[in-house]
């Protein structure tokens, strides 16, 4: 059969499938989770900070159960470290759903961060061995393609079942359909071994893992990985600032990004994971400085700009290891997805205090005041309270106060994307290097077949 890897009986399609369905899961658990924390909040009166830490845990279990699996995805198999993510999510949903309490929540979304990192650790190496050359760079692309889709979709649903006044409750359990979906296409299904011997142990993982071009990588995942994360939160802020419908922006970026994916066999195939990096470096550049200088509807050409970039930055460095340092194995490609979690983790704060400075300034030089007191004013605002105490807090007339405030966060917004237009500034210097490193490499490999 096509779909049936020779001497494993492993369906791959039926697998492919499989592992799309369980990033499905990983997408609706990410989107659905932001569009109810108002919800959550208000029902079992939790504060910001509470809530903060909620979702920390999805973070902190995603890199967790990525590392791990890696070290034991070839010892134990994929089969059951997707067990395992199954149980995950599912006793992380019910627990969610049902918990009435902090610790609760905290435990069970942990349990579903977990349950995302194990997808990953399964599913990528799976990929990578089940097919090969332009098809596995395909295969991944398309992967992927499923995260920026999920996200559409669960936070298109989770905006449908809030207007309609559903429960924050209904709305998890939505998660629970492509889990189910997943467990049913990987029951009974076998495996595919390890296409290259030395990449099923961890020796040959590790000692691959140190070579100077793995190493290189660890560096630029970083880079890419904050390039992706650390602007989204701007970007949107900065095109709904400049009177653009955030739906339409979700739509805008997401779409384009999973199009991108669904297409990035195509686009490797014609210019090998190197050239794709380096042209993604120059786009992401283009597209965040354009966010940092540009408003209205050039803000939506940053958009297409940006999400062109950063769509085959994440699927492509994992493909990269995949292809080029075969011997890192499954472990290789969790160390790098968890070096691009870890790295977003580490950024976050050093990002959160650029803002804050940021805002400092421009609050100082527009309007006179602190960023301190301008945050108190932009609070008393949101609650839409003493409209009158935020307005004299910042020396503006109340008929000016809201576009007084919009003008400070839009301005700070781009002062903080304009410096972070030096991490795919790098990342172009980095993957130039990468493209003549890799073709010197294979230069020399032909000479020496030859010789």
């Amino acid at each position: 059969m096509e779909n049936t890897i020779t001497g494993t009986g492993t369906n791959a399609k039926r697998l492919f499938y499989g592992s799309c369905f369980a990033l499905i899961s990983t997408a609706l658990s990410f989107s659905i989770r932001a569009g109810i924390l108002k919800q959550l909040g208000e029902e079992l009166s939790f504060n910001a900070e509470q809530l903060g830490f909620i979702n920390s845990m999805w973070f902190l279990g995603f890199p967790i159960s990525m590392v791990i699996g890696g070290l034991i995805y070839h010892k134990v198999g994929g089969k059951v470290i997707m067990q395992f993510a199954f149980f995950a999510h599912a006793i992380g949903i019910v627990m969610t759903i049902y918990a009435n309490s902090y610790v609760g929540l905290l435990i069970s979304t942990l349990l579903i961060g977990l349950g995302n990192g194990c997808t990953e650790a399964a599913c990528n190496p799976m990929i990578a061995d089940a097919f090969k050359g332009s098809k596995m760079s395909t295969m991944l692309n398309r992967f992927h393609m499923w995260f920026p889709g999920g996200i559409v979709i669960g936070s298109l649903l989770s905006k449908f079942m809030t207007d309609a006044e559903m429960s924050w409750q209904s709305q998890i359990w939505m998660i629970m359909i492509p889990t189910i979906i997943y467990a049913v296409f990987f029951w009974g299904q076998s495996w595919p071994k390890a296409k290259i011997k030395e990449a099923a142990t961890i020796g040959s993982n590790l000692k691959a893992m140190l070579s100077p071009l793995f190493i290189f990588m660890i560096i630029c995942m970083a880079l890419t990985a904050i390039s992706e994360f650390g602007p989204q939160q701007w970007s949107g802020l900065i095109l709904e600032k400049s009177g653009a419908n955030p739906m339409l922006i979700l739509a805008l970026v997401t779409g384009l990004m999973a199009v991108a994916r669904f297409f990035g066999g195509s686009v490797v195939k014609q210019f090998d994971q190197t050239g794709v990096l380096l042209g993604s470096a120059v786009l992401a550049t283009i597209g965040i400085y354009l966010f940092s200088t540009q408003t209205g509807e050039m803000a939506y050409v940053a958009a297409i700009f940006f999400a062109l970039g950063v769509a085959y930055f994440w699927p492509n460095m994992i493909g990269f290891v995949a292809d080029k340092i075969p011997k890192s194995g499954a472990l290789g490609m969790s160390i790098i997805g968890a070096v691009g979690m870890f790295a977003n983790s580490i950024f976050s704060p050093i990002i959160g205090g650029w803002i804050d400075s940021d805002v400092d300034k421009i609050a100082n030089s527009s309007l006179n005041v602190s960023g301190k007191i301008f945050n108190e004013a932009k609070n008393i605002f949101e609650s839409k309270e003493n409209l009158n105490e935020a307005a004299s807090l910042i020396n503006v007339s109340e008929s000016n106060l809201e576009s007084s405030i919009n003008n400070v966060i839009l301005e700070s917004g781009q002062e903080t994307l304009g410096t972070m237009v030096l991490f795919p500034a790098i990342l172009i210097v980095l993957f130039t290097i990468l493209y003549f490193w890799m073709k010197s490499t294979k230069e020399s490999s032909k000479e020496t077949a030859s010789a």
